[in-house]
């Protein structure tokens, strides 16, 4: 995520399962990573890094969501309490999920 995410409150991403549509099953209690999560890291200049996978990388855990190797996932980002002007004027955009 670049930094000055355009949130008014929060943000979050949650992870879906592409077969049932709810939240995915796995063995975190909640398949989300945002802004209220306890020890999020955020890098030098403001911006995060999200992890999707079945595993978390080595000491970024609490930017990670676990995902179930060979199920379907898709993800939503939510900016809550309504998105600020850089969303709807597109001069910030949340970028694309990379093969890390």
């Amino acid at each position: 995520m670049p930094p000055d995410i355009p949130a008014k409150n929060f943000w979050s991403f949650t992870v879906y399962d592409n077969q049932t549509r709810s939240m995915i099953q796995t063995d975190q209690q909640f398949p989300a990573v945002g802004s209220p999560t306890k020890g999020l890291l955020a890098n030098a200049d403001g911006s995060v890094d999200v992890y999707f996978g079945p595993t978390a990388p080595a000491g970024k855990e609490n930017n990670w969501v676990q995902t179930i190797p060979g199920k379907g996932w898709s993800t939503l980002l939510r900016l809550y309490s309504s998105p600020l002007e850089p969303w709807f004027n597109k001069t910030w955009r949340p970028g694309e999920i990379e093969p890390v």
